[in-house]
């Protein structure tokens, strides 16, 4: 692992192409040339508001498009947009994350399922907010890719600040959505203080009549796409613990390690609900296990200063709780879309993300906002986090 960092540092400061050492016979040799530093240079640069600070609110599992033949349906989709339209001139987030599920894909039609991401991105292009999405199993359906949805949402979002992974590292075309988002102390600075870091976890069923199930882990490839990446990050603009880079990371589905965390909890130290017990399908890789080490091992050994990692997926879950392993914080979405199952005590909201700085040794705060503007779950994800 080393011998391949020092290969990749002298590969950016030479300018030669110097290929990646792969994994395993058989896996992809990329090199160096692939990882763009400036992958949003026609969009407007993030930056930290001038009083050093930057919110993020997070939607997940918005569920949209649910039996669209009953009047239910429709009316979810409806109550979802209402909540959105509620929340954000509510909290004023400088970015939004839409963290996965976005679609119940197996129940809209195939012919017009892309057009429910018009409806979802609406109240973001009103309130002319950026963001970004993951994407869950339920976006990868017969009806429904995350390829797809995508695409239509670079078409009709110009804030949206999504985009593909390289083919090498998509999943075989079913994980796509894995890439990072710069945010800047100031507009004029040449090297971010701040990465956001967006998975995907694939999971769901491949499109068309001969469905077929699909991993449900972000695939192994993508280690080797962190390693390279903080590499190039690294040697163009230093590395993240001696410059000062923060981190925090997105992915619809967590971790399988997670599933270890919730039997320690503790309501005063680890506040938020706690109503999903996890078991099988509620993780990654819960039928291949270990799978998704690959993917989580080179997240925590490569990308320093990583504040936490965020995941939705489980509806009935808000709690964050430090994952001892690899001494990292993980932390559950709150189900903001009316869509999917949920049960009347649970209710609808968002997580929020503050920093309060763009010096990473000063923690975000986080909490749970729910849908009337009640807030609980308060903690800073800072090295004294539980």
């Amino acid at each position: 692992m080393m011998l391949s960092l020092l290969l990749a540092l002298y590969a950016v400061q030479s300018g030669l192409a110097v290929p990646h050492p792969a994994s395993a016979p058989g896996a992809p040799r990329q090199t160096l040339d692939e990882i763009d530093l400036n992958p949003y240079a026609q969009k407007p640069r993030l930056t930290f508001r001038e009083d050093g600070t930057f919110k993020i609110t997070v939607f997940s599992d918005i569920h949209f498009g649910e039996n669209p033949w009953d009047d239910w349906g429709p009316q979810h989709d409806a109550n979802s947009l209402a909540l959105m339209n509620t929340v954000l001139p509510s909290e004023n987030p400088d970015y939004v994350v839409l963290n996965g599920d976005l679609i119940t894909g197996e129940n809209t039609f195939r012919e017009n399922s892309t057009k429910l991401i018009d409806e979802i991105v609406g109240p973001l292009n009103k309130f002319k907010i950026p963001f970004s999405s993951t994407h869950g199993n339920h976006d990868n359906e017969p009806n429904i890719t995350h390829a797809e949805e995508i695409t239509r949402e670079m078409q009709v979002a110009p804030l949206s600040y999504t985009r593909f992974a390289p083919s090498w590292a998509d999943g075989q075309g079913y994980g796509p959505g894995t890439y990072w988002v710069p945010v800047y102390t100031k507009v004029s600075d040449l090297k971010p203080s701040l990465i956001l870091w967006f998975f995907d976890s694939r999971g769901g069923f491949s499109e068309g009549a001969n469905s077929k199930p699909l991993p449900d882990f972000v695939d192994e490839a993508v280690a080797q796409w962190i390693e390279l990446t903080v590499a190039k990050m690294d040697a163009a603009w230093g590395p993240a613990d001696k410059v000062g880079r923060g981190s925090l990371a997105f992915v619809h589905i967590p971790p399988h390690v997670v599933e270890g965390l919730q039997q320690n909890l503790n309501s005063n130290q680890d506040p938020g609900l706690n109503a999903d017990k996890l078991g099988k399908g509620s993780t990654q890789a819960t039928g291949d296990a270990g799978k998704d080490m690959a993917f989580y091992n080179a997240l925590n050994d490569h990308v320093l200063n990583l504040h936490a990692i965020i995941s939705g997926h489980d509806h009935g879950n808000e709690w964050c709780k430090r994952e001892p392993s690899k001494n990292v914080i993980f932390c559950f979405d709150k189900h903001a879309g009316y869509g999917g199952y949920s049960s009347p005590a649970w209710g609808y909201g968002v997580r929020n993300i503050v920093f309060k700085s763009p010096n990473p040794s000063i923690g975000p705060e986080t909490w749970i906002r729910m849908e009337a503007g009640d807030t609980h779950a308060r903690i800073i994800l800072n090295s004294s986090y539980n």
